[in-house]
């Protein structure tokens, strides 16, 4: 049985949490750090530096494009094209979703080889015979783990074969037993020990996973770029805002990159434990 600083459920609530406390500070503009747990995957730091003491409202905001270069801030009816330069919450919120991928990704992975019950309770079940309609096993059955065997409690016993189809046509890899007469509506499932060459997999997929989420936030980076390329051509921002402006947008993909390799390490310890 995995113990509870391990368990993929138990962690994952941990981010859910975490996450939450991260979406109330890093899309809201604010220049107040903000550091929460996740007991998996490590804390997810905010990396936000857009500050919202730099906005300024009225006719302030229109002359302030004309006369300095400093960047606005929020309260403006119709926001100018300085506001919209110093406008980073798609930015944030494309890391912060590519953040949520990969931890969601890497929390299905086996710790260390160890099992992920989840992976049973979402896997599809077609309890009707030549029907297209699937379901959640969970929704139709228990997953109860017990050291290295986890019991299938279903729900009905028509269900039964069915589940026990749908594991073994799954790439789980696991063969499910039973049901026998004295518990006809029971599942068993052996799991194999860990073993090097399976921790090994679990780190390989952790890594495309985290190469993937660096994707995300290279596209996130490139969409802010164009705006303010087009922006550049457009001369619709003074030349200094806009210098300011792409140094704010890089350091914010700088802290974004550092959370995606800080959070993929802190996996890698995990599933090499």
């Amino acid at each position: 049985m995995v113990n509870a600083h391990e368990c993929p459920r138990c962690l994952w609530s941990d981010f859910s949490k975490s996450r939450a406390q991260l979406s109330r500070s890093s899309l809201s503009s604010s220049s107040q750090s903000h550091q929460s747990q996740c007991a998996y995957l490590g804390s997810i730091r905010h990396f936000s530096v857009t500050s919202a003491s730099f906005k300024k409202t009225g006719k302030a905001n229109r002359s302030q494009a004309r006369t300095d270069s400093s960047p606005p801030v929020e309260g403006t009816t119709n926001p100018t094209a300085v506001d919209e330069a110093y406008d980073f919450s798609t930015l944030e919120a494309k890391i912060l979703k590519a953040m949520e991928h990969l931890t969601h990704h890497l929390s299905q992975l086996r710790a260390g080889g160890r099992f992920n019950p989840d992976h049973l309770d979402n896997l599809r079940v077609k309890p009707i015979k030549g029907s297209t309609e699937t379901v959640r096993l969970g929704d139709i059955a228990q997953v109860v783990p017990k050291g290295r065997v986890v019991n299938i409690i279903v729900g009905e016993e028509g269900h039964v074969k069915p589940i026990s189809s749908a594991i073994l046509e799954s790439d789980l890899n696991l063969v499910p037993h039973g049901p026998n007469p004295e518990q006809p509506t029971t599942l068993t499932i052996n799991i194999p020990p860990p073993t090097g060459e399976s921790r090994q997999k679990a780190i390989d997929e952790a890594s495309k996973t985290a190469d993937k989420a660096y994707g995300e936030v290279k596209d996130a980076r490139a969409q802010h770029q164009k705006r303010l390329r087009a922006m550049q051509v457009a001369r619709s921002v003074r030349p200094d805002d806009l210098q300011k402006a792409h140094k704010r947008m890089e350091d914010i993909v700088k802290g974004g990159n550092e959370e995606v390799k800080r959070i993929f390490e802190g996996a890698k310890k995990v599933l090499e434990g």
